[in-house]
């Protein structure tokens, strides 16, 4: 008798290991999240980590060119989530970067307004599932610049009036947006055109008012902290800044700028993917994504969210831009082959 209960314990307590053990796995299950910085908020993680038992370990990046530069030195099989802008996916794709996505794993992905399943960089989402978007424009401290005027001209046409400016070290972005002031498309092949943008460019950067590239948060808390009159920056670094400081304001310029849209895509070998699309699908859930655009003040591609984003932000340009601002805004595309063009300009502006 004492036998048969000693084998009967003996079992359940090995049972009861067995499940602890379990438990215990489940629990230090991880998800490595690649994201620019301040670009999601940290309750958010801190429910998902709640929700799927599971632990969020987050790295940071501040240009689409270093997250590349990251995979292709062995990120690939590290992380789980990247957040990848439009125009650099083609390449990430024809690279071997990202994973074709299972889309019966994401269940929110029928969330998303239609015209964001029709993207030119990846029609269908076979890759990447929009995250957020927004523009670039011009963050200003109204402290330092008294008569503001709502034009590129302020960073490209000199004077003798000392207005320190920051430019945003992104290649096409930055590029792009010497173009529009031209009078040029961002996605131009025009070498003529490509020429007369990197010259505006090299001038802006020899200038004794340059302070240097940055990324848009560094941009941002130049403006912010008053060392740098105007920055380029993402719309809503600045609208975050602009919330805690009434002397800082923002414009997207007459010239026009660049509408971007980030993404959320899995590496090719991500170890975790499975745990990957819960995380998809969890940011593509109504109250989930505007909790999103709430906290970062970008605006939102899902549909089901927009009844809980806040009215501030619906109403505010800066966040969500008029009819007549987005007929002045252009999106970067993919240009194959001749991404060489603005990728061998970019090495000379930096290195001049």
């Amino acid at each position: 008798m004492n036998k048969i209960f000693f084998n009967r314990f003996r079992a359940a307590l090995v049972a009861c290991i067995i499940a602890v053990a379990a438990t215990a796995a489940a629990a230090t299950e991880e998800l490595h999240l690649y994201i620019w910085s301040e670009y999601i908020d940290p309750q958010i993680l801190k429910n998902f980590e709640a929700k799927y038992h599971c632990k969020v370990i987050s790295d940071l990046y501040e240009s689409n060119e270093e997250m590349i530069g990251k995979l292709q030195a062995g990120g690939i099989s590290q992380y789980d989530i990247v957040i990848p802008s439009d125009f650099v996916v083609p390449s990430m794709i024809k690279l071997g970067l990202l994973k074709p996505l299972d889309h019966g794993a994401i269940p929110n992905l029928k969330n998303l307004k239609p015209e964001y399943t029709k993207s030119a960089y990846d029609y269908g989402n076979k890759y990447t599932i929009p995250y957020q978007w927004g523009t670039v424009g011009l963050m200003y401290n109204k402290k330092l610049t008294p008569d503001f005027i709502p034009s590129w001209s302020v960073i490209f046409k000199h004077t003798d009036k000392h207005r320190p400016y920051v430019l945003i070290d992104s290649e096409r972005e930055m590029i792009g947006t010497a173009l529009k002031y031209l009078g040029k498309s961002m996605n131009t092949k025009d070498k003529t055109d490509l020429k007369a943008a990197a010259d505006l460019l090299i001038a802006a950067k020899k200038d004794k008012n340059f302070l240097g590239f940055e990324g848009g948060v560094g941009g941002k808390a130049k403006v912010a902290g008053g060392s740098a009159a105007y920055a380029l920056v993402y719309n809503g670094d600045a609208y975050r800044a602009m919330a805690e400081d009434k002397n800082l304001g923002f414009v997207n310029p007459k010239e026009g700028s660049v509408r971007w849209i980030d993404n959320m895509a899995v590496p090719a070998k991500a170890p975790n993917a499975a745990l990957a699309y819960k995380f998809i699908s969890y940011i593509l859930d109504a109250q989930v994504g505007a909790r999103l655009s709430n906290f970062n003040h970008f605006a939102t591609p899902n549909a089901a969210s927009m009844k809980f984003i806040d009215k501030s932000d619906l109403n505010n340009p800066a966040v969500y831009p008029t009819a007549a601002t987005m007929k002045t805004l252009e999106t970067v595309l993919d240009l194959g082959k001749d991404n060489r063009l603005y990728s061998e300009l970019w090495k000379i502006i930096k290195t001049r």
